[in-house]
């Protein structure tokens, strides 16, 4: 807690020169995947300098917080498409595999909601991420909508540190939630462009679903909990025999 202090502490420091967008962009890629890192914060206080003159520009500001959050939500997603998740001791049990499983089926039907939502939590972001890439999201409509959630997070960030942002962040909890509802919002009007773009330029590329091999019916849902429970059973029916 003391060293992110410091580290806020340093880089609020530079707000008079212009390494202070480099440090904003540094601090935001690597809270892409370790949330310690305070980059809301150094990019809400940097917003509120500003206002007086004593930071570079708003627009270069939330260029420099959504580079260095698009970069962090792409490690985050490298990373967990390297990581092999399945192979996890917790994740190993039927159980694991039920919640692997619908983490899948979650992103594959609702993917896009879920990015854009999760870019304002700042665990859960991490955690939606390197699941998207552990469980095979498609890499380029990912991207997309990395893209797309960070401009938003990197606007939303900066307007909290403005004048009219005085009430969210004295109520962190409370900026999460409007932070998130609009990502949600967002997430739904993006899912439908981009559904829209897709049927009328590229018709031949298969939505995520289909490129994951899952079934967007509650029936394939059931099927998935029926098979768990019965691995489940038939994992307790082994361990009494032994």
């Amino acid at each position: 807690m003391e060293l992110m202090q410091a580290v806020e502490a340093f880089v609020l420091g530079l707000a008079g020169s212009p390494w202070i967008l480099l440090a904003v962009a540094v601090l935001a890629t690597i809270d892409g995947f370790f949330p310690p890192v305070p980059s809301e914060s150094i990019v809400i206080a940097v917003a509120a300098l500003s206002v007086n003159g004593d930071a570079p520009s708003l627009w270069f500001l939330v260029l420099a917080a959504a580079v260095g959050a698009f970069c962090g939500d792409l490690i985050a997603y490298t990373i967990g498409s390297k990581v092999p998740v399945e192979n996890l001791r917790v994740l190993r049990g039927p159980r694991g595999q039920a919640s692997l499983a619908r983490a899948k089926r979650a992103l594959a039907l609702r993917g896009t909601v879920y990015i854009l939502s999760a870019r304002f939590i700042p665990i859960g972001r991490v955690a939606v991420n390197m699941t998207a890439g552990a469980v095979g999201y498609p890499r380029k409509r990912f991207i997309a909508i990395a893209a797309i959630a960070a401009v938003v997070w990197g606007g939303y960030s900066t307007l909290m540190g403005l004048g009219a942002g005085t009430y969210l962040h004295e109520h962190p909890l409370i900026a999460v939630a409007v932070g998130v509802a609009g990502g949600v919002v967002a997430g739904i009007l993006v899912d439908r462009l981009l559904s829209v773009v897709q049927r009328r330029w590229f018709p031949d590329v298969p939505p995520p679903a289909v490129r994951m091999h899952v079934e967007g019916d509650d029936d394939a849902e059931d099927g998935e909990e029926d098979a768990a429970r019965s691995a489940e059973a038939e994992e307790r029916g082994t361990t009494s025999a032994a």
